[in-house]
């Protein structure tokens, strides 16, 4: 509980206590603050009358015009506090409500186009077996040590985060690994967090719809290692660690003053991987650091893993774990849901589900399915409507580009036309097809994968791609299950 006038620094004649924060009208009760900003979607002020009737002590507003003082006014005798530029002080609040949580354990930030998720769980299999209680926040869930909880964006509304650490640090967590969407970077969801380390994978073509353009993109994603060093903070022992084999590495390189660690497979970092072997459900290469050699062997498959692996093995090290452990821990980890998963019925060919959903994502593991493939690379994929649509005709091609036979189909088509968005992507197969490659469009998602499976020929890899770890459609207003894994299974059980 914390006093109002503590919380806002106000003089207030009848103080009341406020038992938690909201951004959300809906999850009001009673003694909450609701905060009511303008999103980009919905205008929070519209339901202040509807978070004081469900039991909101308090409301905070963003004010429309600049004021220099905190401007308060009643409504059923509930103060409501305009602020201006709410927003960009936001962080700070939340953080002081719950007590500054992220001061109080050690943070790992991943940011990156790709591999984001695989970095983090590979992170916390290391800083667990270390005997650390870890949490984790992503794109696939939330963990409380082993406890999981279900997450709706990849980075929580800043309210949410800050408690989320809360409850972290209250349930003896000592270390916190979480993705950081440029999303959350651009709109301050974080800007009152303090990490420890800071990691970047890479920087491809995505959310463009909402950066506009890659520079802004670029510009987000920095912003987490300009955090990370930046002066009078709580915490000491600080660093970033940097892909720098990507083009953009180089930029990410120049936004922080905190040690760096830069890893690579082209011997240009300060942690490097080479003589790569890979199977289609193993790896194993050599990595070398600080004048020592070291062999990994992984329960993974592809160039990407490898990226991923260094990533974690850098913030690791940066967390004081000897490479020696990191290796022993890694020989144990197993591949994140909906991340190159095969699917096994016992079938004479490969079936894998992959998250991809980017241009670089997508060619990643079409390379890695090209360098172990036997016989034909059968690709499904679509893409996902109301998101960046430059991004449909580029997959398109990589697709016919890398596939034998490809079959276009719908993805999340959200409030679009499932049958525009597959046009869309068409015109890059038809750029991309090779002789002897052929496409078919069968929008019906699950009608494409089970095509693809009957048509599947001992030696092939059938890739189910996009999708990944969701278990869900939307489609216009109307969200229902599906999982790829589930439907690729079902299909199997049929032949």
């Amino acid at each position: 509980m914390k006093k109002l006038s503590t919380l806002l620094d106000i003089n207030l004649a009848g103080d009341v206590e406020i038992a938690g924060l909201t951004l959300d009208s809906r999850q009001v009760t009673e003694g909450t603050l609701f905060i009511a900003i303008k999103g980009h979607v919905v205008d929070g002020r519209e339901f202040i009358s509807a978070a004081i009737e469900k039991g909101a002590v308090a409301i905070l507003a963003e004010a429309g015009l600049p004021t220099e003082h905190l401007q308060i006014y009643f409504v059923n005798n509930v103060p409501v506090i305009q602020y201006y530029n709410l927003g960009c002080d936001l962080s700070k609040i939340a953080g002081d409500f719950y007590d500054d949580p992220s001061s109080k354990l050690r943070l790992v930030g991943i940011t990156g186009t790709n591999g984001k998720t695989t970095t983090t769980h590979m992170i916390r299999h290391i800083l667990k077996a270390q005997g650390h209680k870890v949490g984790v926040i992503g794109t696939v869930h939330i963990m409380i040590g082993d406890t999981t909880y279900p997450i709706h964006n990849t980075t929580p509304d800043v309210v949410d985060l800050q408690h989320i650490l809360h409850q972290m640090v209250e349930e003896g967590v000592t270390h916190c690994v979480m993705e950081v969407s440029s999303h959350a970077l651009a709109l301050g969801r974080v800007t009152g967090v303090e990490y420890d380390t800071a990691v970047f994978t890479n920087l491809t073509q995505d959310h463009l719809d909402f950066h506009k353009t890659f520079e802004n993109y670029l510009a987000a994603k920095c912003k987490l290692f300009e955090q990370v060093s930046k002066p009078n903070q709580v915490k000491s022992g600080k660093g970033a660690v940097i892909n720098i084999d990507d083009a953009y590495g180089h930029r990410v390189v120049e936004k922080t003053t905190a040690p760096i660690i830069t890893y690579s497979i082209d011997g240009s970092g300060t942690l490097n991987a080479h003589d790569v072997d890979m199977t289609p459900k193993s790896s194993r290469y050599t990595v070398s650091y600080d004048g020592h050699d070291y062999t990994v062997a992984m329960n993974t498959t592809g160039l990407f893993n490898v990226y991923n692996t260094l990533a974690a093995i850098g913030a690791c090290l940066l967390e004081g774990i000897s490479m020696e452990d990191i290796d022993k821990a890694l020989k144990t980890f197993s591949a994140v849901p909906g991340r190159f998963e095969l699917i096994e019925e016992g079938q004479p060919f490969a079936v894998v589900v992959d998250y991809a959903h980017t241009p670089d994502g997508l060619e990643n593991i079409l390379q890695t399915a090209k360098a172990i493939q036997e016989n034909r690379i059968i690709v499904v994929f679509g893409c996902g409507g109301d998101r960046d649509a430059t991004k449909r005709p580029i997959m398109g091609r990589i697709a016919a580009q890398y596939g034998d036979v490809v079959y276009v189909t719908s993805d999340n088509p959200r409030t679009e036309d499932p049958v525009q968005i597959v046009k869309d992507v068409e015109v890059g197969v038809k750029e991309g097809l090779r002789e002897g490659s052929h496409y078919e469009v069968i929008v019906d998602r699950r009608e494409a994968i089970q095509h693809a499976i009957q048509n599947a020929k001992p030696g092939d890899i059938v890739l189910i791609a996009g999708k990944g770890h969701e278990d869900y459609q939307i489609l216009k207003d109307k969200t229902i299950h599906f999982d790829d894994r589930e439907e690729a299974r079902a299909a199997l059980k049929e032949i």
